[in-house]
């Protein structure tokens, strides 16, 4: 019997090798390209497969029809067939630096319906790979295709994968609007997001944001139409889905142009009362008690309406700066949201040694204005309108890490609505916020139950000073998690910087002319100083690092594989910036009750870290009406739908959400 073994395995690879119908492979460093068949013998007039797979090295990548903003796409030719145009599979959508490519990774299969005479079919190919750098290359093809009776190759698996990954035609009507905005309507509210990718290059700017809103109708993304789009043509191409499990789908959309949607949702009415309460609020979160104390101060010794008004000007002038700051982030494919200028540890830093140096003034270091107290009474007053301006400045830009109840539907309303819209819900924030205060300062009423300026004033300023150092070394700790030891170097630096400013300008406003000046330029130049090192923050590696022993890292993968177990999740959103995050956690999700409830019904707990804006954090905020942290998301094991939790924690809260009330 062993003498045969050799011709029996001669005669089976003889057989395979009769129903293997792929060419000779062409290699290089980057990719494997071939040409196969999906059958082992054709018919002169009958149609077959063929088509070029390309097997591409890790890193590299090959272009779609369409290759967005670089790139070229493959080619197919045949010297003795007629063939279809190649079907595309759907691509990914790659970021290269700047711009949005749509490509394939690891392998693809590029198959064109043919008809040709038996025997030696002849191919040409040429294709882009990219990594680094891009290299094009090509190649000739020969593939024997005897005459003969159809039968499926060794190869036609390949063939069946591809149709059954093709995109297969949208089920939803859609529209375009003359704005960019893509509607479409039927689609089941279970999405949580979606991406258009047209069939046909410089109709879209590729790699401004799609904004998804959710409607009851359906859903609409905001493209940024481009000079290609021709709106008689309407809009074609490939539209995503990704649903609330994690399943993505790919579907074959045709646009046509309509008018822009009507506004659905809740009312303009609705959304500037959720933003003034939100505002109003927030004057109790823990991010604003060091503003606190400079409004008591000011309230002490400023009864004058003028500085309430000044004061509420402050804080709408700053407002309304952040809903143009975020407009211009989203119109340019940012990702931001409320608070998202606390992601940069340059403003972190800003923000550190500002109120280090407000601790100081407040301490008696130095006084701002003093020596224009000679000056007359006007300008003294002008002067004291000027800081109850900055006052309110200052105090939107310290309250932005929290989040008040009702502010999280309100911004998310806002920022999905047109731009004066969004405005407006920041103006009607800013009042909320500046409200108390100026009810205190303008109603006489309330004035009189304070207590009368006195020297007691002195002595209750040095001790508000302390909420302001706190404050400085809470932002100090963000810096480290945004940052590293490096960043902390930086900003301690700069903290020594502010405070020998601080100390000479105080100390030249009790000397005369000539030393004065003499302080004052030190007091300058070591300022100066500071800002110059400012940048050093933004240049350091990011070691965010918000670890936790029961939870695990948050990402949309992991959240549908848990989802499809079936388990219980629970998602935490937080920021290390964020002090609303961190009062939830240590008063409600770090409990015993709590933590013992999570390990007793195996809920999965995980946590995701905003401290520098990651995108997929970002898109699950907005899949959940939310524009910023803290966001607190139960999802049951039964699969049903996903409990939002109020923004202000307790255990109760919690435990009654898992069932355990």
């Amino acid at each position: 019997m062993t003498r045969f073994l050799p011709l029996i395995l001669a005669l089976l690879l003889v057989s395979a090798a009769a129903h293997a119908r792929e060419s000779t492979a062409v290699t290089s460093p980057r990719d494997t390209a071939t040409l196969m068949s999906d059958t082992d013998a054709i018919q002169p007039g009958v149609k077959f497969r063929v088509g070029l797979r390309l097997q591409l090295a890790p890193g590299w990548h090959t272009y779609w029809k369409n290759p967005g903003d670089a790139g070229v796409p493959a080619e197919l030719t045949f010297d003795n067939a007629k063939t279809s145009p190649i079907e595309w599979p759907a691509p990914r959508r790659i970021t290269e630096g700047p711009v949005m490519t749509y490509a394939y990774t690891q392998s693809v299969l590029l198959p064109v319906t043919a008809t040709a005479e038996p025997g030696v079919l002849k191919a040409h190919a040429q294709w882009l790979v990219c990594k680094e750098i891009c290299v094009p290359e090509e190649a000739d093809f020969s593939l024997d295709l005897p005459a003969g009776t159809p039968a499926p190759s060794a190869q036609a698996p390949l063939f069946a994968a591809h149709d059954a990954a093709m995109p297969r035609p949208s089920p939803w009507p859609a529209t375009i609007a003359p704005d960019g905005t893509l509607m479409v309507k039927g689609a089941p509210s279970n999405i949580t997001d979606a991406w258009f990718m047209p069939d046909a290059p410089g109709v879209i700017q590729d790699d401004a944001a799609q904004l998804l809103t959710t409607r009851d109708d359906g859903f609409t993304l905001a493209l940024k139409l481009a000079k290609g789009f021709k709106p008689a043509q309407g809009l074609s191409g490939l539209l995503g889905v990704r649903d609330q499990s994690g399943a993505e789908t790919d579907l074959v959309l045709t646009a046509k142009t309509g008018p822009a949607p009507s506004p659905t949702g809740p009312s303009l009415l609705r959304v500037l009362v959720f933003g003034l309460l939100g505002g109003l609020i927030l004057n109790l979160m823990p991010c604003v008690f060091p503003i606190l104390a400079m409004k008591a101060v000011s309230l002490a010794g400023h009864r004058h309406p003028a500085h309430s008004l000044a004061y509420l000007l402050g804080v709408l002038v700053t407002f309304v700066g952040l809903a143009a700051a975020l407009l211009t982030a989203r119109a340019a494919g940012v990702a931001a949201g409320w608070g998202f200028q606390f992601a940069s540890p340059v403003f972190v830093g800003a923000m550190t040694w500002l109120l280090f140096a407000v601790g100081l003034n407040l301490s008696g270091v130095f006084q701002i204005g003093a020596g224009l107290t000679g000056a007359g009474h006007g300008l003294a007053s002008r002067h004291g309108i000027a800081g109850s301006f900055f006052t309110g400045l200052l105090a939107v830009l310290v309250a932005t890490p929290c989040t008040a109840p009702f502010m999280g539907a309100a911004i998310a309303a806002g920022l999905a609505a047109p731009a004066y819209v969004t405005v407006l819900v920041f103006v009607s924030m800013g009042v909320g916020l500046a409200l108390p205060y100026v009810a205190l300062a303008s109603i006489p009423g309330l004035v009189r139950v304070l207590p009368r300026p006195g020297r007691w004033m002195l002595v209750f300023k040095q001790v508000l000073a302390f909420p302001m150092y706190g404050a400085t070394v809470w932002l100090l700790w963000v810096i480290s998690q945004e940052a590293g030891p490096a960043g902390v170097l930086v900003a301690g630096s700069g903290l020594v910087l502010v405070g020998f400013a601080a100390w000479a300008f105080g100390t030249a406003q009790t000397l005369g002319v000539r030393p004065g000046r003499i302080g004052r330029a030190a007091s300058l130049a070591a300022i100066l100083t500071a800002f110059a090192i400012l940048p050093g923050l933004s240049a350091t590696p990011s070691a965010i690092a918000l670890t936790d022993p029961h939870a695990e890292a948050f990402t949309p993968a992991r959240l549908a594989a848990l989802r499809n177990e079936g388990r219980p999740i629970f998602v935490n959103m937080t920021a290390a910036w964020c002090v609303t995050c961190l009062v939830n956690e240590r008063v409600a999700l770090d409990t015993e009750a709590v933590q013992e409830a999570f390990v007793n019904r195996k809920v999965a707990y995980l946590k995701g870290d905003w401290t520098r804006q990651d995108p997929a954090i970002t898109a699950f905020l907005r899949d959940h009406g939310r524009d910023g942290v803290p966001l607190y998301v139960y999802f049951p094991s039964d699969g049903g739908a996903p409990q939002v939790l109020p923004q202000i924690l307790t255990a109760h809260t919690v435990l009654a959400a898992l069932g355990q009330g």
